[in-house]
């Protein structure tokens, strides 16, 4: 049984895509990396969607994840945010599924329940759990990166059990798993 797994947890957003790496030996968490994907300047949606697919792609590439964790969008009630949301968090979860590496969505209260006990806690009390926890030398400006660190520390807390979302481990998870969704 392998002993250590890299995670990359990702905060899809089409102003800032949030992600963090930890890498996992036996059940101790070791911070691997944070940042953030800055979309605000970009004025065209489908090119913010292009740009979530190619970094997440060299993420994978590059720090050869076993597991991706995201955090669902949260429902709100501008449609068109939802919209814009769905897609960004699609096409990270594609670029995944399309390197067949098992993606698990988790709702923000199960992030933040993970992490600080209180599934109503502020993106900062996020932070500062996330600093104590992995011994983070400094936080970021934007909070996003830490969203995404947050998921990742929430899917090892969960051991990767399915646990109040969705895992799917390659396209044929997903599509038997979404069978209604999908055109044949």
């Amino acid at each position: 049984m392998k002993t250590e797994k890299i995670i990359l947890g990702i905060d899809p957003g089409t102003t800032i895509m949030g992600f963090g790496i930890i890498k996992v030996v036996g059940k101790k968490m070791e911070f691997v990396q944070m940042n953030e994907l800055l979309l605000k300047k970009y004025d065209d949606h489908y090119l913010k969607l292009k740009l979530i697919f190619e970094r997440t792609i060299e993420l994978i590439d590059t720090y050869k994840p076993d597991e991706i964790a995201l955090e669902a969008p949260f429902f709100g009630k501008n449609v068109q945010s939802m919209l814009k949301l769905g897609r960004a968090q699609g096409v990270a979860m594609a670029a995944g599924l399309s390197r067949e590496i098992p993606v698990t969505e988790y709702a923000p209260l199960k992030i933040k329940m993970a992490i600080t006990g209180n599934g109503k806690s502020s993106k900062e009390q996020v932070a500062m759990m996330l600093k104590s926890l992995l011994n983070l030398k400094e936080l970021p400006k934007n909070l996003d990166a830490t969203d995404g660190l947050a998921a990742a520390v929430c899917h090892h807390y969960n051991s990767g059990a399915k646990v109040g979302g969705k895992n799917y481990t390659g396209w044929a998870a997903f599509v038997k798993q979404n069978e209604k969704r999908v055109e044949k």
